[in-house]
């Protein structure tokens, strides 16, 4: 049993006649208080606009299942005012070509051998109700979305391949098809990005549709249905290495490869949401983008399509398509490119 301390003679307590000196008298101890780290400027909005909601992001999106055309809605005049929502992505200011000297071949030659394996091919084949039509529609609204969070190529590229893989063992009502979207960008965006989405900002995206248990429900099913393989060979992937590949052979100077690659991105964008480009494989639309980002670029060395190691037939066939492509939705392309590289291009008469 431990006893207290008596008291000393020059504390108040023998002072006081040692009526307490059996007690064992403590001053109060100050807790110590840890430095808080403040921000030195507030938070922003990811875009200038004044935006509804407390989610950082516009919560009145139109929605892709809606019926209406969106014309006087507030999605529309909300999208109209913010200018940054279909900014372009900045394009890359350097080459690690070190570290692609080092494992950039081992590294291609990976990801081509499962390239395979993670290719769905006719997805909407066992889809009763999602169609190429609403499929194209759901993605033309991720485009938007995806550049408002501010995220990377290579989360879109892996959202398309979740959302397609998926389509390929489970048949999806049509009222959730929009749910499965925003699902597969945030298994996505997990994979890669440093910050992902908030849940509560996904979910306001879909106007309140859904509810957290049923988006995070969706998420184990994906999961369990892709069997947690998600390490998909990407466009990104192989537009990154093509071009790592091109400047070190010394077939184009760095930045006439940068500002094609750019541009290439912004072709493999527009393929992504059309249906008809998912019968060809990540590799094949890299190069295709690449050779035809070459031309309307007019760059005097243009890309060695033997670089992937495809048919020649295939090469012609997706080129062609592409092309058309390109030719269709060149004002949309405008809105997805610095203008400094769109200033640079110009389509060829026989495409238009």
């Amino acid at each position: 049993m431990v006893t207290p301390c008596p008291a000393s003679p020059a504390s108040p307590a023998a002072g006081a006649g040692g009526r307490d000196s059996h007690q064992n008298l403590r001053a109060p101890v100050k807790k110590s208080r840890r430095p808080r780290l403040r921000r030195k400027e507030p938070l922003r909005p990811l875009n200038s606009c004044s935006l509804p909601g407390d989610s950082g992001v516009c919560d009145l999106f139109e929605s892709p299942s809606s019926s209406s055309d969106g014309a006087d809605s507030p999605a529309a005049s909300a999208a109209r005012d913010c200018s940054s929502l279909l900014g372009p992505a900045p394009p890359l200011t350097a080459l690690d070509l070190q570290t692609f000297r080092d494992y950039g071949q081992s590294c291609y030659d990976f990801r081509k051998a499962q390239e395979s394996l993670f290719h769905p091919r006719e997805s909407l084949a066992r889809q009763p109700q999602v169609t190429a039509e609403s499929r194209c529609k759901l993605l033309s609204w991720l485009l938007p979305v995806h550049r408002q969070f501010g995220l990377s190529f290579e989360s879109l590229c892996l959202t398309v391949n979740t959302l397609d893989r998926f389509l390929l063992t489970t048949p999806v009502a049509a009222d959730c098809f929009q749910l499965l979207g925003v699902t597969c960008l945030l298994i996505a965006c997990k994979q890669v990005e440093v910050h992902p989405p908030r849940v509560k900002q996904l979910l306001a995206l879909c106007g309140g549709a859904f509810s957290r248990q049923q988006l995070c429900n969706l998420e184990c099913i994906v999961l369990h249905k892709l069997h947690f393989s998600l390490g998909a060979p990407t466009i990104n992937f192989f537009l990154e290495h093509f071009t790592h590949a091109r400047v070190e052979a010394g077939q184009a100077e760095v930045i006439g490869a940068l500002e094609a690659q750019t541009l290439a991105r912004g072709v493999a964008e527009l393929s992504l949401a059309d249906y008809a480009f998912t019968n060809y494989t990540p590799s094949l639309l890299a190069i295709c983008c690449l050779a035809l980002a070459d031309r309307m670029l007019q760059l005097p060395h243009s890309l060695d399509l033997r670089l992937g190691e495809h048919p020649e037939a295939a090469l012609q066939d997706c080129l062609g398509k592409l092309q058309l492509l390109v030719s269709i939705n060149s004002s949309s392309l405008t809105h997805m490119l610095p203008p400094q590289i769109w200033e640079k291009c110009s389509l060829p008469q026989s495409w238009k």
